[in-house]
């Protein structure tokens, strides 16, 4: 397995009310992260807070290019991101411990964080289509470029890791600093993953290897 030291691009935060940073993604334009009470978007360029959405958002959290995913306890939350209603909900599949949400090949993708495995959902009905198992405990899901990289997160130590979709199998990871948790992940599409930090109240953007 390939193995590298992160690269901090930039660090966001802390933020005005926010004691934790769950679930991000990234809609092309703006960073959403789960604050607990609330889904708030980022501009990952300025750092300012344009809007946030009163819902729910204690965990992962995707978009699927329309609308935006929620994990909230043990149901994932269907959100219009125009008006901020909830427009559909669905069971989470691990009921309560799931973790990182991500959106691809028209699927969600939940991170079930200490059973160590991935699953595939239909995102109308909610139900299982197929799960990897991670040998590390996953706290955040994204696909980028045919890639799956989830975040773990365990005691002081920290990683982006690259595994293989069919076998689970690790192929590369990226280690965090000491102390700097990963409880959500999102790429960019491009050179960047957005991470959020755990109750560090921080978001951080690291740079993706090539």
């Amino acid at each position: 397995m390939k193995r590298s030291e992160a690269e901090i691009i930039r660090e966001y935060g802390p933020f005005p009310d926010v004691e934790a940073v769950h679930g991000v993604t990234y809609d092309g334009e703006r960073v959403w992260f789960g604050a607990g009470e609330r889904l708030q978007a980022l501009d990952p360029e300025s750092g300012e807070l344009p809007r946030a959405i009163p819902v729910p958002a204690h965990a992962g959290t995707a978009f699927d290019g329309r609308h935006l995913f929620q994990i909230a306890e043990d149901r994932i939350q269907k959100i219009d991101p125009g008006s901020g209603a909830v427009v559909a909900t669905i069971p989470a599949p691990g009921g309560g411990g799931d973790s990182g949400l991500a959106w691809a090949e028209g699927s969600l993708w939940v991170g079930e964080y200490r059973a160590r495995r991935i699953h595939r959902i239909d995102p109308e009905t909610g139900t299982i289509l197929r799960t990897i198992e991670s040998s590390r405990m996953v706290t955040g899901v994204t696909w980028v470029d045919g890639e799956l990289w989830h975040g773990c997160w365990e005691g002081e130590e920290s990683a982006l890791r690259r595994i293989d979709p069919d076998s689970g199998a690790p192929i590369e990871q990226i280690d965090m600093p000491a102390g700097m948790g990963v409880s959500g992940l999102e790429s960019d599409g491009g050179d960047r993953f957005f991470c959020g930090g755990g109750d560090s109240g921080r978001l951080r953007a690291v740079r993706r290897p090539r």
